[in-house]
């Protein structure tokens, strides 16, 4: 006869086993879960350079550690500094054969160019149709003459003065855009005239920040906002999964005018958001502000605004309408961008007025939502 042997507490201490494993189980899947959220926290950072484009430029990012970071915001420098020395009209840099180089050149005969170039120069020709001519890459020989009495200005203020009546107008004579021959298949420039001279100055830093802006998209950025001397462009959200804040500055607050720094504080995400202004480059001649952008009808530094704002994604266009609006009166923008909109583009446009006011289209305020100066 078998004898079998009776444990009597078993049936409880296996009941206890199996509550002790179920609870560890479930302390390892939450530890493993903390962990895992611990891995994908995205922290702030943010870094800044000087020396693209002649200003200050931000760029604030969220990733799991600052080498992350850092490894793309030296990417975005990188490419940026390549497009600045590119776009140079004005100084030589060691081994580039910039549009500096094809202002003395081109006039002569084709000058082989870089890709990048032969990219701003076809999408110089695109804003030029779009504005109606009032954004002309082909306005240089005006340009510059503009540029080297305000450098004169500043260094001199009290010898600051304006140029000749006659020179601005012999220089307009020089600007038509048709002049400048674009051979996409060999990657040559040329001018018909052999006056003609280039200025990139309203298109080309928002065109390169919107390439700075790609070249992260590429990388799987989700969470970053560059602001490459006010032309502010957002990526995604923040880390935290709210907007970035990006207010538009009060020209009357930079002057020491006005107490409130912000004309509006808005929020934006995956959209640019770009300023023109007077209140930044500009000198004086007799009391009277000059600013840096010129009216092609007029010859003269537009004086209709204090400042324009634009909302697309496309930094390059905002950029290139900022410009064209800051020369146009308020109805003239309207009807210009209700043009652009009317061709599919998502943009919207904020007004300052050297007395105060403010004139939106229609859904700016909404698109950034702010809400309107009182």
């Amino acid at each position: 006869m078998s004898t079998k042997k009776t444990f009597p507490h078993a049936s409880f201490s296996v009941l206890r086993l199996r509550k002790f494993c179920l609870a560890l189980g479930a302390c390892l899947v939450v530890s493993v879960f903390l962990l895992l959220s611990g891995c994908g926290k995205k922290n702030r950072y943010q870094d800044q350079f000087m020396d693209v484009f002649d200003t200050v430029s931000l760029v604030i990012g969220y990733e799991g550690n600052e080498g992350d970071f850092q490894k793309n915001f030296k990417a975005v420098h990188k490419r940026l500094q390549e497009l600045h020395q590119l776009f140079d009209v004005y100084d030589d840099h060691p081994g580039v054969q910039n549009l500096k180089y094809v202002n003395e050149n081109a006039g002569t005969a084709p000058v082989k160019v870089d890709p990048e170039i032969m990219a701003l120069l076809k999408f110089g020709k695109e804003i030029y149709e779009k504005t109606d001519g009032e954004v002309n890459i082909a306005y240089g020989a005006v340009l510059r003459i503009w540029h080297d009495y305000r450098e004169a200005g500043i260094a001199n203020p009290e010898n600051a003065s304006l140029p000749e009546e006659t020179a601005l107008l012999e220089a307009s004579k020089h600007c038509n855009i048709e002049d400048l021959i674009l051979d996409e298949e060999n990657s040559t420039v040329y001018f018909q005239d052999p006056e003609l001279r280039l200025d990139v100055g309203g298109i080309a830093k928002g065109w390169s920040v919107e390439r700075a802006a790609e070249l992260l998209e590429e990388a799987g950025a989700k969470h970053y906002l560059l602001n490459i001397g006010g032309n502010l462009r957002a990526i995604g959200k923040r880390g935290d999964g709210k907007r970035w804040v990006c207010p538009v500055e009060n020209p009357f607050y930079v002057d020491g005018r006005d107490e409130e720094q912000f004309a509006v504080a808005g929020e934006i995400e995956d959209t640019s958001l770009v300023t023109s202004g007077d209140y930044e480059r500009f000198y004086v001649v007799n009391g009277k502000r000059y600013a840096h952008i010129v009216d092609p009808r007029t010859g003269m530094p537009a004086d209709r605004h204090r400042s324009v704002s634009i909302l697309t994604r496309d930094s390059g266009l905002a950029d290139g309408l900022s410009t064209a609006l800051f020369i146009l009166d308020v109805e003239e923008g309207k009807a210009l961008l209700k043009k652009i909109q009317d061709s599919g583009a998502d943009v919207e446009a904020m007004w300052i007025e050297p007395d105060g006011t403010q004139d939106y289209t229609d859904n700016f305020l909404t698109k950034i939502s702010a809400e309107a100066d009182s």
